[in-house]
């Protein structure tokens, strides 16, 4: 009954809210949900499998332009249908990664996937004909899409049917499997668990979200430029997973909403940027190793148990010692 009101509370927040908000909140709202989304693609690679990606600012890409072209080329194919080409799009892509990324792990994988999004940048860039290049690609509002309040249910109803799919596949076997690859590969093996086949499927997974996620990032934003897919927004899409708790899908929203404001409230001091984010990041390695989401789900722990106690006092016996304490010897 109590998450059940929760969640009553939140759909009756989610449906308010752009009625009673300023139009740049209604959109960074937006925005923060659609990065949420790649932060659960990422959480879903990195957080449950523990392959570590420089490289998902590419798959965003793949999908945002993705859905850009189908939606200048065919203005008429239904929203739904052009998220979900985006996906399929940045999945096949993601296969075509993952397989040769398979032996890789640990500092090797990184460098393959920051050199993915290397690639995809330069592909964005030479392929002016089609992409527009560095000039950048304006992108139409797709039909019955055309305001900011239409855009903010359109990516509040995915980002509801994404975050109950990630947590229904994280309940599965191949969730299971996830996370047994994340503890040690070997034991995982050893337990007639597929590594490769379920690293792959991580793969492909990861790269659906983030692909989806990056074409609501099309719709969204209304205009693309390869300096929006660089290597430091795939640092700061880890620094939401990280943030927000690894293998934790709530906490990837959540990490994603603090990231994306902290972005927004140091866009006047970009000097100081990177500075920032490190002591951030420094801070919660130190306090919150398991994120956000570990941190509240501790605290939750503790209220539930009734905060701390002191230890239980043994039995005193009759001689005023410890009950069943050895006597020390005169």
């Amino acid at each position: 009954m109590r998450r059940a009101g929760l969640v009553g509370l939140v759909a009756l927040v989610t449906i308010v809210w752009p009625f009673v908000v300023p139009p740049y909140v209604v959109f960074l709202t937006t925005l923060i949900l659609v990065n949420g989304i790649v932060a659960i693609g990422l959480n879903l690679l990195t957080g449950y499998t523990n392959q570590l990606s420089f490289g998902h600012a590419g798959f965003v890409a793949i999908g945002a332009y993705t859905g850009a072209l189908v939606t200048i080329h065919a203005p008429d194919m239904p929203v739904p249908f052009t998220l979900l080409l985006a996906g399929l799009v940045t999945a096949l892509v993601g296969l075509a990664l993952g397989i040769p990324c398979l032996r890789l792990e640990g500092l090797y994988l990184a460098m393959a996937t920051l050199a993915f999004g290397v690639v995809v940048l330069e592909a964005i860039l030479n392929l002016d004909w089609l992409t527009r290049g560095a000039d950048g690609l304006r992108v139409p509002p797709p039909s019955l899409v055309t305001s900011g309040i239409a855009r903010y249910f359109l990516v509040a109803a995915v980002t509801v049917v994404m975050v109950a799919a990630a947590m229904s596949l994280v309940r599965t076997r191949t969730g299971r499997a996830f996370l047994a690859i994340r503890e040690s590969e070997i034991a995982a093996q050893a337990s007639g668990v597929d590594v490769a086949r379920y690293k792959t499927v991580a793969f492909v997974v990861s790269a659906f979200y983030t692909g989806v996620g990056g074409g609501l990032f099309a719709f969204v934003v209304g205009f693309l430029s390869p300096d929006g897919f660089d290597v430091f927004v795939s640092v700061d899409y880890l620094v939401m997973v990280i943030v927000g708790g690894l293998a934790s899908v709530p906490g990837s929203l959540v990490g994603a909403a603090v990231v994306t404001l902290l972005n927004d409230w140091l866009a006047r001091f970009q000097n100081y940027r990177p500075l920032i984010f490190g002591a951030v990041l420094v801070a919660v390695m130190l306090f919150m190793p398991g994120g956000i989401a570990s941190a509240a789900a501790g605290f939750n722990r503790l209220n539930r148990h009734g905060g701390l106690r002191a230890p239980p006092t043994p039995p005193i016996d009759g001689s005023g010692r410890p009950g069943g304490a050895v006597t020390p010897l005169e």
